[in-house]
């Protein structure tokens, strides 16, 4: 950013990143292997990396809405229906769908797939299950019998006895025999089940659904051996083995409690139940258990992957976030920068990893989190949320996955949402300010969090007596007439300033908080403020499309830029406050240069509004999140761009100059290809023309004998032309036809099209890309040149009869002499 005392202006920005929604809900699996979760994306089918969570690959539905999918166990194809009731099959090597066909006239809602990796099972919405030879593809048995849609079939496990388990809305269980096309049918629930298993011996199968009890049945007899009240709606269930309780036959169950609990099969006494996290809604709609690895894949109906040890009392090891609803607001966080606190439209505040896109979770507030701020050391964050309090966070990533983030202190006070918090700079003086949709602007002491601000490390003894601590409102006072929507603290922490919808931004004095001056001229509300590191000048953001520059001293509008097309969300200086980096409701990022008062660049990556930006502190970094549910992660690359400019100047000039040297030495074959290479239409066509009339010229010389042999003048240009490769044909072709359309260049432009027809094929032409464009536009100006030129001949006849006539009339002067 810096060369010296030198600002370099930023001009480029990439997107190295993006955080995407991975899962939206429904079907999950985990291939047999475990190195690959599948996850349903709305109508397409997201393939995860287990070990980092990123997407690897997606399965491009049919625009409708997946309804489930299954993996075959030897992890090559995938088989997935949707509401057009398709059944469509995936090559999980090049992730492309090998074939589909219509399944049914109704929906598939479950679906399993045996061990064999043979046949697929699939229970539909009209009561009928059918089994199906997924190689093949082909319906091998079509059953009938149940009273309502099917919500689970499962294979039994073991390949020495073909069976398929079913069950249904209503509660029903039928196991059928796909030799002898019989079923048998097993009555002990009184409402949908969720969940069928079995144990590894195959001995025993348990059953679990929303009438809130587990069932175990002998296999063998198809009796029911026990019932285990759970008093929840069980979504998922199965059975696993712990080391620790030796071979005792352990069934886990998860559901709309949000928490897994552990039952003795043989006993039915509850083993273990966690404890749910503080204000934590989610509930669990499936639970996968991973054998190889010792985890409790749990789902949640708001959209997460949330891994538990089975070794470790269930513990949260880790978690992937599945979809972000709307981003509204996000900072770099960490001496390193590489971690992002994020703010969505949940009550949870989310930690993204940022170089492998693990994601911590923090409960605490009670409805969604509206904005937040970052401290200067990089390790404590502040939030506002739409349940009426700001927290303060202490965060260390190095920590345990529990101890990671930690809430160290509740603001209570605003009688409407928080939608503005902003922390102090530095440690000299410790205080948050917070604005709401009350008008009301407080500032809170946050000296009780000294030793926590100073190591943050601390945050768990801090908190592990009394809880997080109560803060304290220092003044509060009526700012505005209309909600807060943005707060901004100055260098040296002296004064503030506020923004509001009332189509105002306010400075105020941090001490007293009392007024210094009022900004006015934006037409609509103002949803952002910036403070300029270095100057006495404040940017604001307006739903009226424009950004106002207004001057610290005198309060007035320095400057007012305008570009985007709709509300202009959130503003920020960069480049030592030399520009401004604005996002907008027409999904666009500016960059403008303040002295120029013009747009430097625009990307163009969202699908929505852009709700907020975040820059890393040497602003090497950019954040982008909105309305999308997507991250974009931005690399300022103008000093590389720069760089690569110089490189292909200096490169640029010594191609030159080794032209100039061909040319001198007459080496006409490489200089044809340097000045192809170089894309230099002009120069080839002055080489072209000089070696034609130098041609001329000596012929001229020597007498009008025979006509020179080379067309281009030059017999080894004539060779040049003659093998070049297809894109230097290609490229030399497109410039005939830019010469060809000018008159003074026809000659030139018909003599190398006459070198190339005459010495490459028909079909080498033909399959150049652009052949079929380049002979289009060739034609119709050629045409034109020859018929000049005939009109030229046939003009060209009266200078002979002239010539012929003046020879007569002399030769009858001479004989009357």
């Amino acid at each position: 950013m810096m060369g010296g005392d030198k600002i370099v202006p930023k001009s480029c920005f990439d997107c190295v990143q993006s955080i995407e929604s991975v899962y939206t809900g429904g079907c999950v699996a985990i291939s047999k292997d475990e190195q690959r979760i599948f996850t349903t994306c709305n109508e397409d089918i997201s393939v995860l990396d287990m070990s980092t969570g990123r997407r690897i690959a997606e399965l491009k539905g049919d625009t409708e809405l997946v309804t489930a999918f299954a993996v075959k166990p030897n992890g090559k194809h995938l088989v997935s229906a949707s509401r057009s009731t398709q059944l469509a099959i995936w090559n999980l090597e090049t992730f492309k769908t090998e074939r589909s066909f219509k399944a049914h006239e109704s929906m598939v809602i479950s679906m399993d797939i045996d061990s064999t990796s043979t046949l697929v099972a699939t229970g539909f919405a009209d009561g009928t299950v059918r089994v199906w030879d997924i190689d093949r593809g082909y319906c091998t048995h079509n059953f009938k019998g149940h009273g309502g849609p099917i919500a689970k079939v499962r294979f039994y496990p073991l390949s020495n006895d073909l069976k398929l388990v079913s069950a249904s809305d209503a509660g029903d269980i039928r196991v059928w025999d796909l030799k002898q096309r019989k079923s048998q049918v097993l009555d002990a629930h009184m409402s949908v089940v969720r969940a069928i298993d079995f144990d590894e011996t195959g001995e025993f199968m348990v059953t679990a659904g929303r009438d809130s009890v587990i069932n175990v049945w002998n296999w063998k007899r198809k009796s029911l051996i026990r019932t285990i009240p759970v008093y929840e709606a069980i979504e998922a269930a199965g059975v696993l083995q712990t080391p620790e309780l030796g071979s005792q036959r352990v069934i886990y169950s998860g559901g709309e409690k949000g928490i897994i609990r552990l039952w003795d099969m043989n006993t039915g006494e509850e083993l273990f139940s966690q404890t749910k996290e503080h204000n934590a809604k989610h509930a669990f709609i499936n639970t996968l258990y991973l054998p190889q690895s010792r985890l409790l894949c749990a789902a949640t109906n708001d959209q997460n992957l949330l891994f538990y040890s089975a070794d470790e009392q269930l513990k949260r090891v880790r978690q992937i976030v599945g979809y972000n609803e709307e981003v509204i607001d996000m900072a770099f966080i960490g001496q390193e920068q590489k971690h992002l606190a994020v703010a969505t439209n949940t009550e949870q505040l989310r930690i993204y990893n940022t170089s492998n896109h693990h994601c911590e979770l923090a409960y605490g507030h009670k409805d969604i989190i509206l904005a937040l701020d970052v401290h200067d050391n990089g390790a404590i964050v502040a939030t506002g949320s739409k349940d009426n309090t700001a927290c303060v966070w202490a965060i260390n990533m190095s920590a345990p996955v529990d101890q990671r983030v930690t809430c160290i202190a509740i603001a209570v006070g605003h009688t409407k949402a928080v939608g503005a918090v902003r922390l102090a700079r530095g440690l000299d003086s410790l205080f948050m300010i917070s604005g709401s949709e009350d008008r009301t602007v407080k500032r809170w002491d946050l000296e009780p969090l000294r030793d926590v601000f100073q190591d943050p490390s601390c945050a768990i003894d801090f908190v592990s007596e009394s809880g997080p601590i109560k803060l304290q409102s220092q003044y509060t006072f009526q700012a505005h007439e209309k909600d807060i929507n943005s707060i901004k603290i100055a260098p040296g922490n002296k004064l503030f300033a506020t923004g509001s919808q009332d189509k105002t931004a306010k400075v105020w004095d941090v001490a007293t908080g009392k007024p210094l001056g009022t900004l006015q001229g934006h037409r609509r509300g103002v949803w952002n403020i910036a403070l300029s590191p270095t100057d006495r000048v404040i940017a604001t953001a307006s739903s009226d499309h424009t950004i106002k520059l207004w001057s610290l001293t005198d309060f007035s509008c320095l400057k007012t830029f305008e570009g985007h097309t709709s509300s202009v969300l959130c503003v920020e200086f960069v480049s030592m406050g030399t520009q401004l980096l604005s996002t907008g409701s027409d999904g666009l990022i500016k960059l403008w240069s303040i002295k120029d008062s013009e747009c430097v660049v625009t990307l163009d990556k969202h699908e929505g509004k852009i709700w907020t930006l975040a820059k890393s502190t040497s602003e090497e970094y950019l954040a982008t999140g909105g309305a999308d549910s997507v991250i974009h992660i931005w690399k300022d690359t103008t000093q590389e761009e720069l760089e690569r400019l110089h490189t292909e100047e200096a490169q640029t000039l010594e191609q030159q100059q080794q032209l100039d040297n061909y040319l001198l030495v007459k080496d006409y074959r490489n200089a044809i290809s340097l000045a192809l290479s170089l894309n230099q239409p002009h120069r080839l066509l002055t080489i072209f023309q000089d070696v034609m009339m130098a041609a001329e010229n000596r012929h001229g010389e020597e007498g009008s004998g025979n006509e020179p042999s080379a067309v281009l003048g030059n017999a080894a240009i004539d060779k040049v032309v003659g093998t070049l490769a297809p894109e230097q044909l290609e490229h030399l072709l497109s410039y005939i036809r830019s010469w060809n359309t000018n008159g003074r260049f026809a000659r030139v432009a018909q003599a190398a099209l006459y070198c190339i027809l005459t010495q490459y094929p028909a079909q080498t032409i033909l399959a150049l890309p652009s052949a079929k464009d380049l002979i289009a536009s060739l034609q119709p100006y050629s045409e034109r040149h020859f018929s000049r030129l005939d009109g030229l001949l046939t003009g060209s006849f009266i200078v002979d009869y002239t010539l012929h006539a003046m020879d007569a009339i002399a030769d009858d002067s001479m004989d009357m002499d």
